[in-house]
C-alpha cells in the first residue's frame, strides 16, 4: 500500500513504524508540520493493558519504552490538610519527548519517509495518489474540519479551565492536590514521568478561574510555543507548598478548556481519522497518546487482515468504537466531577478520597478493596462512623430513616408497570409481584405508577385507587407485604397525562389505543412525539378536579396501609409535563418561567402532603433533565428539588427523560447518578431530605460504590429485581452479610447459603504452605513507589 499519514504524533508515528513491519514492500510518508523536537507536553501514562499489545505487536519498540518508565501503583491524595494513599492501581509513564523520540528511530529504522517542517498537501491529492490517508493531526484536526460533512464532528467545550506544565519535583506516585482557595477549589493532577521530573496540570472551573483573576490574559494572542508566563508565576505562587521549593516547567502552557471530540463517522473511501482527530477523553482517566497508540494497533491489524482499504476500516471502526465510547463516557464522569468538585467541599476527607476514586465508575468498591483492602476497611469504617452505624455491615444493609420511616436497608424496588390490571383492580399478579420483591429482601418496595382517575391511566392495563374496590385489593397486597416481610411498601401516585390511552407496553410501547378510547390532557396541546395523540389544554376547572383526585386517591392509599407515598412528577406525565419547558407552553400563571411551571405540581403536592397521615412520610420523583435541547436541566432539577423539598418532601427520586420521543440520553452504567448526587449536595445537605438514585444500578457493587461516594442515600434498582425477585438477599449472601437488614423469610431460610456450582474435594498443592511468607510481599506490592535510585529502579516501599 501506498500510505499517507497527516501528522507526525504518537498515533500516526507508531501506525507507521506498525504497517512498515506488518509489509515492507508499504510505501508510508508522514507529514508533520511542527519540526521533530517540538514537542509540547510533559509525560505521557500507559495502562498494562495497553503496554501488552505494544509488546506483542513490537517488542523492539516495547522493550525501549520500557527501560525509561517511571512505574508505580500509588495515589495520593490531599485534601483539607490531610493525606490519603491508596495503591493497587498500576501506572507507568515516560517523557512525550523521549516516546516520540523513540517512535521517530522506529520509522526511520524501518523505512518510513518522515516529513517534518513539513504541512501535509491537500488531502483531496492525497487521496487520490495514495491507497490510504490518515488524519492523526490532533484535537484540531485540520483533516477533520476540512471534511466535516464526511465525518459528522461533534465538539464539546468544557467548563473548566486547565494549564499543563512540568516541575522538577519528581512525585513517588499519582498526585492529587485540592486547594480551597477564597476564590474556590483548584486541583493539581501530578505524576512522575522520569528520574528527573513530573507533570504537573492545574485545573479549575472557569468561575473559579475568573474569580481568581486569571482571565486577566484571556485576549491575549500567544504565538506557537510561547507559554502564559504571568499565569505560571501566579500558579508558582500559589502551588508553593506542594512544589516544596521545586520549580515550575512551560512548554506552549497557556489555558485551555478541554474539548471532547466525537464524530458520527471516522473514515470515508480510503480516508481514516485516529487518535484525538477521531475522539477524546479527559486527561483525568488517562492519556490520549494511549488512545491514539491504541487506535494505531487495531488499524495495522484490520489493514492486514483484510483484503481492501474499505473492509479494514469498517472493520476498524467497529472494532475501535464501543471500546472508545465506553472511555468516552468514563471520561465523561471523570470530568463532569472535576467540573463540580467544589460541590464536594464539605465531604468527610475519607469519603471525598473514595468519592475521587470512582468518579467514574469504572474504579468501584469491590475493585478498590482487591486493589488495597486496606483503604476500604477505612472508606466502610468512616461510612459508618459518619451516621453512627454497624461497622460490620455494608453499605447498602446499613438501615435508614425516610422522615419518620424506619427502612431495613437502602435498597428499594424501583417503580414499574406491570399493565396487568383489570379496570385500575391489582389482581394476584400484583400480590405476587411486590410480595416476591418484599420477601427478596429489599428495605422498600414501590408499586408501578397507580393512577388517580380511569382517563389518568397510561394503558387499560393501569392500576387506580379511584373506588373502594382498588383499595380493597391493595390492602391485601400490603397487607401480605407486612405479614410476610419486613419490607416497607411505598404507593407511587400519578397521572398519565399526555402520554395516556395507549396500549400495552408489549402491543406497542406510547401506540394510542386503535379506537382513541379516553381523552388526554396536558398543560399545553403538544403531543408527546409523532403519531401520539394530541392532549386537550387543561383549564382551571379541569385542574381543580385532578386535584381532588389526587387527594381522593392518596386517603385511600393511607387507608390500604401504606408506609409511604411517592409523588409521581417524572417521565413526562402530567405533573412531569408542567414542569417541562418542551411540554408546558402555557402563557398563563402556570407557563413560562420555572417558578410558574412549578406552580401546579407543588399545589397537588401541598393537598396530598395535607391529606397523607402526617407520620408517613411524602416523596417526589422527578425527571432531572429531559436530555432535549431546551428541556429541563441538571440546574432546573436543582430548583425543582429545592422547592419540593421546601413544601415538606422527605426524599427525592432522582430520574432522567422519558418526556418527548425526541429524547437523546447518555446511557451507560448508573447513568443518572450524577444528577442524583448534585441534588444530594446541594438541595439534601443543608435541609436533611433524603435522594434516590435509581437508573442502570445493577449490581450490590454499584449500590454500595453509590452510598459510600454520598452520590444519594438509597437505590432504586428495577430490571435487577425483575431478573432476581431476591436479588438483594442474594447480594448478602454474596458479601457473607447475615443481620436483620438482609433477613430470609424462615420458610426459605435453608437456602441462604449460595449453592456449590463446582467440585469442592480438589487436592491443594502441597507446596502451597510454603509460600504463606510471600503474603507480606504481596502487601508491600500494593504500594509501589517511584523512587529513582541506582539506575532508575523504581523502590518498594
Amino acid at each position: 500500500m501506498k500510505i499517507a499519514i497527516i501528522g507526525g504524533g504518537p498515533g500516526g508515528l507508531y501506525l507507521a513504524a506498525l504497517m512498515k513491519q506488518l509489509d515492507p514492500a508499504h510505501e508510508i510518508t508522514v507529514w508533520e508540520r511542527n519540526a521533530p523536537d517540538d514537542t509540547f507536553g510533559f509525560g505521557v501514562v500507559f495502562s498494562d493493558e495497553t503496554l501488552g499489545g505494544i509488546d506483542n505487536a513490537d517488542t523492539v519498540f516495547a522493550e525501549a519504552m520500557s527501560r525509561r518508565f517511571a512505574r508505580w501503583t500509588d495515589i495520593d491524595i490531599h485534601y483539607r490538610g490531610e493525606s490519603h494513599t491508596v495503591g493497587g492501581q498500576g501506572f507507568a509513564a515516560m517523557s512525550r519527548k523521549e516516546l516520540l523520540r523513540l517512535l521517530q528511530e522506529r520509522c526511520l529504522d524501518l523505512g518510513v519517509t518522515l516529513r517534518f517542517s513539513t504541512p501535509a498537501p491537500d488531502v483531496a491529492g492525497l487521496r487520490a495518489s495514495h491507497d490510504l490517508v490518515v488524519g492523526a493531526d490532533g484535537v484540531n484536526s485540520g483533516v477533520r474540519t476540512a471534511h466535516a460533512e464526511l465525518f459528522g464532528p461533534s465538539l464539546d467545550r468544557r467548563h473548566s479551565k486547565y494549564m499543563w506544565l512540568g516541575t522538577d519535583r519528581v512525585f513517588e506516585a499519582f498526585q492529587f492536590f485540592v486547594k480551597e482557595t477564597e476564590w474556590g477549589v483548584v486541583q493539581v493532577h501530578g505524576y512522575p514521568y522520569s528520574d528527573a521530573g513530573s507533570t504537573f496540570i492545574v485545573e479549575m472551573h472557569e468561575d473559579v478561574w475568573r474569580r481568581a483573576g486569571f482571565d486577566a490574559t484571556e485576549d491575549a494572542v500567544f504565538a506557537p510555543g510561547v507559554s502564559d508566563e504571568q499565569a505560571v508565576d501566579r500558579i508558582r505562587e500559589l502551588f508553593g507548598e506542594e512544589l516544596a521549593g521545586h520549580q515550575v516547567f512551560a512548554n506552549n502552557s497557556k489555558w485551555l478548556n478541554f474539548t471532547t471530540v466525537r464524530n458520527r463517522h471516522w473514515h470515508h473511501g480510503n480516508l481514516v481519522l485516529i487518535g484525538d482527530a477521531a475522539h477524546t477523553a479527559h486527561f483525568s482517566i488517562g492519556s490520549g497518546t494511549k488512545l491514539a497508540m491504541e487506535d494505531a494497533l487495531a488499524l495495522a491489524a484490520c489493514l492486514h487482515e483484510h483484503p481492501d482499504a474499505e473492509s479494514a476500516l469498517s472493520a476498524y471502526e467497529a472494532e475501535r468504537r464501543p471500546v472508545v465510547e465506553s472511555t468516552q463516557r468514563a471520561a465523561q464522569a471523570s470530568l463532569e466531577w472535576f467540573e463540580n468538585i467544589g460541590m464536594y467541599a464539605r465531604q468527610e476527607p475519607t469519603q471525598f478520597c473514595f468519592n475521587l476514586l470512582t468518579r467514574s465508575r469504572r474504579i468501584t468498591y469491590d475493585n478498590l478493596r482487591t486493589r488495597d483492602a486496606e483503604f476500604a476497611d477505612r472508606v466502610d469504617g468512616a461510612f459508618a462512623a459518619a451516621q453512627g452505624l454497624d461497622t460490620g455491615a455494608p453499605a447498602m444493609f446499613q438501615p435508614f430513616r425516610v422522615g419518620r420511616l424506619e427502612l431495613k436497608n437502602r435498597v428499594v424496588v424501583s417503580p414499574m408497570d406491570m399493565y396487568s390490571a383489570v379496570d385500575g383492580v391489582p389482581g394476584d399478579f400484583h400480590l405476587v409481584h411486590l410480595g416476591s420483591k418484599a420477601m427478596g429482601g429489599a428495605g422498600l418496595v414501590m408499586t408501578e405508577m397507580v393512577c388517580v382517575s380511569p382517563e389518568g391511566r397510561i394503558t387499560p392495563g393501569c392500576t387506580g385507587l379511584w373506588n373502594d374496590t382498588q383499595r380493597e385489593s391493595w390492602t391485601r397486597v400490603v397487607d401480605f407485604v407486612h405479614a410476610h416481610s419486613t419490607a416497607r411498601v411505598g404507593l407511587q401516585l400519578g397521572h398519565s397525562g399526555r402520554k395516556g390511552s395507549t396500549r400495552l407496553m408489549w402491543e406497542g410501547m406510547d401506540e394510542p389505543l386503535p379506537d382513541g378510547n379516553w381523552e388526554v390532557v396536558g398543560p399545553s396541546a403538544l403531543p408527546y412525539g409523532p403519531g401520539c395523540a394530541v392532549p386537550r389544554e387543561v383549564t382551571r376547572a379541569d385542574l381543580d378536579r385532578i386535584t381532588a383526585e389526587f387527594v381522593t386517591a392518596a386517603r385511600r392509599g393511607a387507608d390500604a396501609g401504606f408506609d409511604l407515598l411517592e409523588l409521581h412528577c417524572a417521565h413526562g406525565y402530567l405533573l412531569s409535563s408542567f414542569l417541562s419547558p418542551v411540554a408546558n407552553h402555557r402563557t398563563d400563571e402556570y407557563g413560562g418561567p420555572l417558578e410558574n411551571r412549578l406552580r401546579y405540581p407543588l399545589e397537588v403536592f401541598d393537598a396530598v402532603r395535607a391529606a397523607w397521615p402526617a407520620e408517613r412520610p411524602v416523596i417526589v420523583r422527578i425527571s432531572a433533565t429531559d436530555w432535549a435541547p431546551d428541556g429541563t436541566t441538571e440546574h432546573d432539577a436543582v430548583e425543582i428539588a429545592r422547592a419540593f423539598v421546601a413544601h415538606g418532601a422527605d426524599a427525592i427520586d432522582v430520574s432522567t427523560g422519558q418526556v418527548t420521543k425526541d429524547e437523546q440520553p447518555a446511557y451507560g452504567r448508573s447513568y443518572q447518578t450524577p444528577f442524583a448526587d448534585r441534588i444530594r449536595h446541594e438541595v439534601a445537605a443543608a435541609t436533611g431530605a433524603a435522594v434516590i438514585a435509581v437508573g442502570a444500578i445493577a449490581s450490590y457493587d454499584d449500590v454500595n460504590s453509590i452510598l459510600l461516594a454520598g452520590r444519594a442515600d438509597l437505590c432504586a434498582v428495577g430490571r435487577t429485581h425483575l431478573y432476581d425477585p431476591h436479588w438483594t438477599l442474594h447480594a448478602a449472601a454474596d458479601q457473607e452479610y447475615r443481620g436483620p437488614a438482609a433477613a430470609w423469610p424462615a420458610q426459605f431460610r435453608a437456602g441462604r447459603r449460595k449453592p456449590p456450582t463446582a467440585r469442592t474435594d480438589a487436592v491443594r498443592p502441597r507446596l502451597s504452605l510454603l509460600r504463606a511468607d510471600r503474603a507480606d510481599r504481596a502487601e508491600e506490592s500494593v504500594h509501589l513507589r517511584w523512587k529513582p535510585a541506582g539506575e532508575g529502579l523504581p523502590v518498594v516501599r
